[in-house]
């Protein structure tokens, strides 16, 4: 057992590191340890030692190679946002989104001369055309390699894309043909569970009973709308809404209580206990593929397999022995999954829940193993929902305590009955279930969360182990000292800069902007960003143990800078609104900026310089707020989109007192910005590009990156080196993301090593 732990643990190794080994070289290792094994024969611990370093050699070397050929597949750069024609069959089911259809694509053959693509990309129609699942067409689409926002905290796009093999995304084109529909097994399940889900939606309407019935019949999560899925965070009960190992149990369990009643009634097996492991495990494999045998199924399938399998060898495995088991069959098929945190918090709150159980000299009853096991599941999941998530809410155990036995024992084998039933009878009830869950969960998700700021490894260690001390078994002593052990985490908050320094982080927030700028006890966020503030600009202040904001200034209305300003608003309590068109934001108590007004905070200076009112006519951007920050020693001029009319004329009032050091580069790069007279007045030594990875405007701009390399200034652009984090004390220094945190699996930017960037 302790090599395969070491086996599994090699392989998740393998996905943290910077870079790959070269695996002509890797062999060597695990040949040179087993050639060790000899003169190790008469030492049996030293043996185990090396058994388990060549256990964890081979699992390292196992998940490089899977990774190596993976790599192979990339979108070549040639190619990129370049049309190619090629035919694919379409896999899983389409997800129906706000601007239009996302599927996920099988490339079969590429048709244009020359060109490459990865064996599965993940395709964009913005004109909502029907994808029906396993139907294969011949297309044309530009392609984009897998690219995502990098940020210090929330959801990673990037390394999802990665784990999932979707190594490419683009947009379809206008033309399409469609040829003949694949028929292997997974086109037919595919398209049963299409066919099932829109069965449903025809009996219940569209909304989001429909959509929640789909979710745990067929799996059709994508179905579920944002804002609900919102509404399962708030509450922690996002688990029970996906196909979980809970519901396959739970359909496992009841199939073999009704085989083994009916078997005992009438005895027509030798062997009835095989017979009903054998008919359990098949309804639970057929649930799981039903589902799209995401990690959970694959967990729970794979553990209920080894069970069986224990069964009919008669031979007898512990619980932990059977965890592991599953645990390295999934890495097995798929060692990506290891960068899902599915598989984390699957795997995690199974082991917490089989921990609870050991030493026990008989099994509880039913009343205290149900305590028992939601405490145990309350406390192993604090410190993975802390790290991945940056909080918990606090009514989770109530929630999980009151909906589990809701889902598990009355919606889904309602639900479940009502698609295998040929008629709709049941699925009306099914709806109804459905709408007095969401009643509960809106009315639990109003209680309160606990954020918590992004610890460093060390504290998420001592936490964890903290959790393992308070959910030991009886007769661990001190096991209430464990929580103390937690208190670290639940109470870090990142150091602040000191008095007269501060820092500005620039958020990745694709094409639009965010800056967050901190000084030692007051923090300022200047723009939002758009879309969702949950996505990007949220994680990443509560991650930053930002709990309230001083002000929060919006430059110009525009979506790419306030389009997520009402989420932040309705979030986060805000001190002092400012913003560069105040009307368009009805009820909120926004003040105009106006040129010349300004404050300090613990030594650090805010100056608004712009707009100049005698300059404001032309458009949104005319308006747009321009900020100076100036600390003791070094100084940040953030210009929002402010056009080059605007620049022009700040610099003929200002001249030298807009120099600052670092500059945010005007509207994202483009070539109606950073003019010559502007650039001469602020002479940074650092320019910021705000922008996202190759978008549609080009931005930024060669004219644009050539007056700045012209000036001598050090570019930093989001787009190629993620979230920008700048310090502004004595000395100037920064640190971009993809820098920090790098993984072979992930893009990386020059972090200021460039001028000029080929378009």
């Amino acid at each position: 057992m302790a090599a395969l732990i070491a086996w599994v643990a090699g392989i998740v190794c393998c996905a943290f590191v910077a870079d790959l080994p070269d695996l002509r070289w890797y062999g060597l290792l695990p040949g040179g340890l087993a050639a060790m094994r000899w003169p190790l024969r008469h030492h049996p611990a030293w043996r185990a030692v090396l058994h388990a370093a060549l256990a964890l050699s081979l699992g390292f070397g196992y998940a490089a190679w899977r990774a190596e050929r993976r790599l192979a597949q990339e979108l070549p750069t040639a190619w990129q946002q370049k049309p190619v024609e090629f035919v694919a069959t379409v896999r899983g089911l389409p997800a129906p989104g706000e601007f239009g259809v996302r599927l996920a694509l099988e490339v079969e053959q590429v048709l244009t001369p020359g060109a490459a693509l990865p064996e599965r990309v993940q395709l964009n129609d913005y004109r909502r055309q029907d994808w029906p699942p396993g139907s294969r067409w011949r297309l044309t689409a530009r392609f984009k390699p897998r690219r995502g926002s990098a940020n210090a905290f929330g959801f990673d796009a990037e390394q999802w894309l990665w784990s999932e093999g979707l190594l490419a995304s683009g947009s379809a084109g206008k033309g399409r043909q469609r040829l003949e529909d694949r028929r292997d097994l997974m086109a037919w399940v595919d398209g049963w569970r299409e066919r099932q889900a829109a069965r449903i939606e025809a009996a219940l309407g569209v909304g989001r009973e429909s959509a929640l019935v789909a979710a745990l019949t067929v799996g059709a999560q994508q179905r579920v709308a944002r804002a609900d899925w919102q509404l399962f965070s708030a509450t922690g009960l996002t688990h029970i809404v996906s196909i979980s190992g809970l519901h396959i149990t739970m359909l496992a369990g009841m199939v073999a209580w009704c085989c083994a009643r009916l078997l005992r009634r009438w005895p027509l097996l030798r062997s009835p206990r095989v017979a009903t492991a054998a008919l359990a495990l098949l309804a639970a494999g057929a649930y799981a593929l039903l589902a799209g045998f995401t990690v959970p199924t694959q967990r729970t399938l794979f553990m209920l397999a080894v069970g069986s399998a224990c069964l009919l060898w008669r031979r007898q495995l512990s619980a932990f022995q059977a965890w592991w088991l599953a645990l390295a069959l999934v890495l097995l098929i798929d060692p990506f999954s290891v960068l899902t945190p599915g598989l984390w918090l699957s795997f995690g709150l199974v082991a917490a829940l089989m921990l609870t159980t050991l030493a026990r000299r008989r099994p509880p009853s039913s009343w205290r193993a149900v305590l028992a096991g939601q405490w145990a599941a309350g406390v192993a999941s604090l410190v993975p929902l802390a790290a991945l998530f940056g909080g918990f809410p606090l009514l989770s155990p109530l929630a999980n305590a009151l909906a589990i036995p809701f889902v598990s024992m009355l919606l889904t084998p309602c639900a479940l009955l009502a698609v295998a039933l040929p008629w709709d009878v049941l699925l009306p009830l099914a709806g109804w279930l459905a709408r007095l869950f969401y009643l509960g969960v809106e009315w639990l998700a109003r209680g309160p969360a606990w954020h918590v700021a992004g610890a460093p490894w060390p504290l998420l260690a001592l936490a964890a182990a903290g959790s393992l001390w308070l959910i030991a078994p009886r007769g661990v002593p001190g096991r209430a000292l464990g929580a103390l052990l937690l208190l670290p985490v639940l109470a870090y908050r990142p150091p602040g800069p000191a008095p007269g320094a501060f820092q500005a982080t620039v958020l990745d927030a694709g094409q639009g902007l965010s800056l967050l700028v901190r000084t030692a006890d007051h923090a300022l966020l200047f723009d939002t960003g758009d879309g969702d503030a949950g996505r990007v600009v949220l994680p990443q202040l509560r991650g930053l143990g930002i709990d309230r904001l001083d002000t929060l200034l919006l430059s110009h209305h525009d979506s790419d800078h306030d389009g997520a300003a009402a989420g932040v608003l309705s979030a986060l309590p805000v001190e002092r609104l400012l913003a560069g068109q105040p009307a368009t934001l009805p009820g909120w108590p926004a003040r105009l900026c106006r040129q010349g007004d300004g404050w300090s905070w613990d030594g650090v200076r805010f100056d608004i310089v712009g707009p100049d009112p005698a300059l404001t006519g032309g458009g949104d951007n005319a308006r747009s707020c321009v900020l100076r920050v100036a600390g003791a020693h070094r100084a940040l001029l953030v210009g929002g989109d402010a056009p080059q009319r605007q620049e022009d004329g700040l610099a003929e009032r200002y001249g030298e007192r807009l120099r600052s050091d670092v500059l945010i580069v005007g509207h994202h790069g483009s070539r109606t910005s950073s003019s010559e007279a502007w650039l001469a007045a602020v002479q940074p030594s650092v320019a910021v590009v705000s922008a996202g990875f190759l978008n549609r405007y080009r931005h930024p701009h060669r004219e644009t990156l050539e007056r700045l390399r012209r000036q001598g200034a050090a570019v930093l652009r989001t787009d190629l080196d993620g979230a920008l984090t700048l310090d502004f004390g004595r000395e100037l220094g920064w640190r971009c993301w993809r820098g920090q945190q790098p993984r072979y699996w992930r893009a990386r930017g020059p972090c200021g090593e460039y001028a000029v960037s080929a378009d």
